[in-house]
């Protein structure tokens, strides 16, 4: 398995990354930040192509270039059947799997953050039949977990929270927690500056994540929240008109 994280500091503070089979030249991208030949150059290099690209929300703090590495490549554009459900791109529910050569990522609808966010539970199979890693988007970080205001209430979408946060719990503590932002996105609080983990730790260290108490939980996330992103709505609104855009006609 290939794995390469790229972190961002403009537009903004965030995490994307290409995984995918080496051996079968099969990549695909997710939460893709940078100008889509960032992407297109490293698979290159690597002698893989592009199946998919994979945005695990509608983001709100930046317009995602998914569409436009989708579009350059030929990849499947890939977001949760929640977001646009009467649109035909690659709509995928809990429990879908996109395979990349030897490599499985399954689905996981992980809402709170945003209700349609999902997370990517990766497999080598020609290591393990057991999950490697996960890749969280902006649901669970390190040190924290993503705020819940920017397209539900604060106190609903801390609720949805809990239980993407208790589905994440139950993964075996040594898998990594490979996050879509890190130490001063405006997606969370208190995050660390080391973007990657484990569930064990953060099960142990994460202030959010290690409480099991629902009242606890939702307390802690509706206190504190930062200021929203500027022209946090249309932002999203953006990234939804560019991911119906890749809708063939």
């Amino acid at each position: 398995m290939v794995l390469r994280q790229f972190l961002h500091y403009h537009p903004a503070i965030a995490a994307s990354y290409l995984v995918g089979c080496a051996g079968k030249g099969v990549a695909i991208v997710v939460d893709p930040v940078d100008d889509p030949a960032t992407y297109q150059r490293a698979a290159a290099d690597l002698g893989m192509g592009i199946r998919y690209v994979v945005d695990t929300h509608l983001h709100a703090d930046h317009l995602s270039t998914a569409r436009a590495l989708a579009a350059s490549t030929g990849a499947g554009y890939v977001l949760h059947e929640s977001a646009a459900p009467e649109y035909e791109f690659h709509r995928v529910a809990d429990g879908d799997v996109l395979v990349a050569g030897n490599v499985s990522i399954g689905v996981m609808h992980l809402p709170g953050h945003t209700p349609e966010h999902i997370g990517l539970l990766v497999t080598d199979r020609t290591r393990a039949e057991r999950p490697w890693l996960v890749l969280t988007g902006h649901t669970l970080m390190v040190g924290d977990m993503g705020r819940t205001e920017l397209a539900s209430s604060a106190e609903a979408g801390a609720h949805s929270l809990y239980e993407s946060a208790q589905r994440l719990r139950a993964l075996p503590d040594d898998v990594l927690v490979l996050p879509g932002a890190f130490a001063g996105s405006v997606c969370g609080r208190g995050l660390s500056g080391t973007p990657m983990s484990t569930i064990g730790f953060e099960r142990r260290a994460n202030r959010a994540f290690r409480l099991e108490d629902v009242q606890e939980f939702v307390a802690l996330m509706v206190q504190d929240i930062p200021p929203r992103p500027p022209n946090a709505d249309e932002t999203r609104s953006a990234n939804m008109a560019a991911a119906l855009a890749s809708v063939p006609s």
